[in-house]
C-alpha cells in the first residue's frame, strides 16, 4: 500500500508547484486524472454474488405497519428551528411536531455531507460499506467546477490520492437494500419526492429511485448547486436543467407529496420527502421570499415549515394521523448560512455542528407528546426501526449498523441501544463519541470551499509555543461547544477511546462491505 498522502501535504505541495493557480489553466481534461486510480471493488471489496444474498423475511404479519413519512432537509442546522432555540426563523409547524411528539437533543447523522448521510439513512449502514463516502456529482459538470472540487476535497481511501469518481461510488448498488425495498415486502406503497443524490440517474438509469424500491418519484438527482440539475418524474426527464428556476421546488414537491398521501390513504405507505433546501443556492416562492428576518435562508426554512403544515393537515383531513409516524431531520449541519446552535463546526466537519442535527418523531397514540430525549440516536437507526414496525426480520446477510429504537420512541425502553457514534470524513475515521466523551484524532478538512485548512495552519504556526494540539478530548456534558481540550487531564479516557477507534478500524478493514457468510 502506498504511503498515505494527506490532504494537507498534497495542498502544500500543490501550492509550491503552482497546481492550484496554474494547473487548471494548462492541464485541460487530462489533468482531472491526477494520479493512478483503484476501482471501488479494490478499495472496499466486491459485493457478493446474487446467489449469496438472502431475501428479507416478513416474520410478523400482525405488526402495526404504520404509514411512514420521512422529511429530510438539506443543510438545516441544529439551531435553525424554534423548538431548538431559534428566535429569528418562524417554524410553528415543525415546532408542533415536537410539541406533539418526541424531540431529540443528541441525534447524529452518519456523515457531515449530503450523499453519505442519505446512503446511511436508507440502508442503516455506515457509508463506507456502500462506497458512498462523498458526494457523487454529474459527469456533465463544467470542467472548472469539477477541478475545483477535486483540489478542495481530495484525498483518497486507504491512502493514495486519486480521482474522486474512482473512490466515491457512482451511486447506490442494487445489492444494497433500502427502506423502500424492505417496506414493499410488507405491502407498502412507496414514493420519493425531492433530492436523491445517490447516483446521477440521468446518465446511469440503474441509480434511479424506481430501481431501489420506490413506486413513484419526482425530483432531482443531486444538490441544486451541481450543474446540470435535471428534473425527473419517475424515469422521464421533464427538464434538462432547473437552472435558477428553483423557487417553485418546495411547492411542487409538497403538491406531489400530498397527492401521493391522498392516493395511498387506504393502505400502508412510505413517503421519503427530501427537500432541496436550505442547501445553497437559496430560493423561496413569492409567498415566502423576503418575509423572514433571517434572509434567504430563513425564507427557505419558513417555506419548508409551511410544507410540514400541509402534510400534517392532509393527514388530519384523511383521518390517518393516528396511524402515521413522521420523522423530521436534516442530512447534516449548516453550510455557509444557518445555525449549529451552541455547537462548534459546520457541514463537512467532525465537530458537533457538522454531525448533530434536529430530529423529531411524531406518532399519535404511540409516542407521548412533548417529550425531549437526550439519548444517543443516529440516522442509521431509522432503517431497523421501520423494519421492526413493519414486521420484517432483521437482515441476516449483512451488517446493519443502526439499532432498533422503537422501544425508545414508545417509552418501553427509555435507554438508547447505542453507546458509541463514529465520525467519518470520507473513509477516514476521525473520531468517536462514547457517553459524554468526544475524541478527535485530527480533522482532515475545513469547510469547503476554503482552499487551505485554516485550523491546521493556526495549529502549525503555534506549535513551537503551544505544542501540537491534537488529538482532542472533550467532555460534552460540560463543554458541548468543544472549546476545551481536556486530554491532559484525562489521558486514560483518551487512550480508551483511541483503542475503540483502532479496534473498529481493524474490524471494518477485514470486511468493509459488511456482508456475512
Amino acid at each position: 500500500m502506498d504511503e498515505k498522502i494527506s490532504r494537507r501535504d498534497l495542498i502544500k505541495k500543490s501550492v509550491r508547484t503552482g497546481l492550484i493557480v496554474g494547473g487548471i489553466a494548462v492541464v485541460g481534461t487530462a489533468g482531472y486524472k491526477l494520479l493512478s486510480s483503484k476501482s471501488i471493488d479494490e478499495i472496499y471489496g466486491a459485493y457478493p454474488n446474487d446467489s449469496q444474498l438472502k431475501k428479507l423475511i416478513l416474520a410478523n404479519p400482525s405488526a402495526p405497519k404504520p404509514n411512514v413519512i420521512i422529511i429530510y432537509c438539506d443543510d438545516l442546522g441544529y439551531g435553525d428551528l424554534g423548538c431548538y432555540g431559534n428566535k429569528v426563523i418562524r417554524t410553528p409547524n415543525v415546532d408542533g411536531l415536537a410539541r406533539d411528539g418526541m424531540r431529540f437533543t443528541d441525534y447524529y447523522s452518519c456523515n457531515a455531507v449530503c450523499a453519505p448521510s442519505r446512503a446511511g439513512l436508507l440502508t442503516g449502514r455506515y457509508p463506507f460499506r456502500t462506497g458512498i463516502i462523498g458526494n457523487p456529482y454529474p459527469a456533465d459538470s463544467p470542467l472548472l467546477r469539477r477541478l475545483e472540487r477535486e483540489i478542495a476535497y481530495q484525498f483518497t481511501p486507504m491512502g493514495s490520492f486519486d480521482q474522486h469518481e474512482d473512490y466515491v461510488a457512482a451511486g447506490i448498488s442494487r445489492k444494497e437494500t433500502t427502506i423502500a425495498e424492505a417496506l414493499k415486502l410488507a405491502g407498502y406503497s412507496t414514493a420519493m419526492v425531492g433530492k436523491w443524490h445517490l447516483g446521477d440517474y440521468s446518465r446511469e438509469p440503474q441509480f434511479n429511485p424506481l430501481r431501489h424500491g420506490f413506486d413513484q418519484y419526482l425530483g432531482v438527482p443531486h444538490s441544486n448547486d451541481m450543474q446540470p440539475c435535471p428534473l425527473f418524474r419517475n424515469e422521464t426527464q421533464l427538464e434538462a436543467d432547473i437552472g435558477t428556476n428553483q423557487a417553485r421546488l418546495t411547492g411542487m414537491y409538497t403538491r406531489e407529496a400530498l397527492a401521493f398521501i391522498e392516493k395511498s390513504k387506504d393502505n400502508p405507505f412510505f413517503l421519503y420527502f427530501a427537500h432541496t433546501f436550505p442547501h445553497q443556492p437559496l430560493y423561496a416562492s413569492e409567498r415566502f421570499a423576503g418575509k423572514s428576518k433571517a434572509g434567504k435562508f430563513g425564507d427557505a426554512v419558513e417555506e419548508i415549515d409551511w410544507s410540514v403544515g400541509e402534510i400534517t393537515k392532509k393527514l388530519q383531513e384523511l383521518n390517518i394521523e393516528q396511524n402515521t409516524i413522521i420523522f423530521f431531520a436534516s442530512d447534516n449541519g449548516p453550510w455557509y448560512e444557518g445555525s449549529p446552535g451552541v455547537y462548534r463546526g459546520r457541514k463537512g466537519q467532525s465537530y458537533e455542528g457538522g454531525f448533530r442535527v434536529p430530529f423529531i418523531v411524531k406518532w399519535p397514540g404511540n409516542i407521548r407528546p412533548g417529550q425531549v430525549s437526550s439519548e444517543l440516536v443516529v440516522n442509521l437507526d431509522i432503517f431497523p426501526t421501520l423494519l421492526a414496525l413493519a414486521g420484517i426480520e432483521h437482515p441476516s446477510d449483512r451488517v446493519i449498523d443502526g439499532k432498533n429504537i422503537a422501544g425508545l420512541l414508545s417509552g418501553r425502553d427509555p435507554v438508547s441501544p447505542h453507546d458509541i457514534v463514529y465520525f467519518y470524513h470520507y473513509d477516514q475515521l476521525e473520531g468517536v463519541r462514547f457517553g459524554k466523551w468526544k475524541y478527535l484524532r485530527r480533522l482532515n478538512r475545513y469547510v469547503w470551499p476554503v482552499p487551505l485548512d485554516a485550523e491546521y495552519i493556526t495549529s502549525r504556526m503555534g506549535k513551537k509555543a503551544l505544542g501540537d494540539r491534537w488529538p482532542l478530548l472533550y467532555d460534552l456534558s460540560l463543554d458541548p461547544g468543544e472549546n476545551y481540550n481536556v486530554i491532559a487531564t484525562y489521558p486514560d479516557v483518551a487512550k480508551k477511546l483511541e483503542g475503540m477507534l483502532t479496534q473498529w478500524e481493524k474490524t471494518a478493514k477485514i470486511n468493509p462491505r459488511g456482508f456475512l457468510d
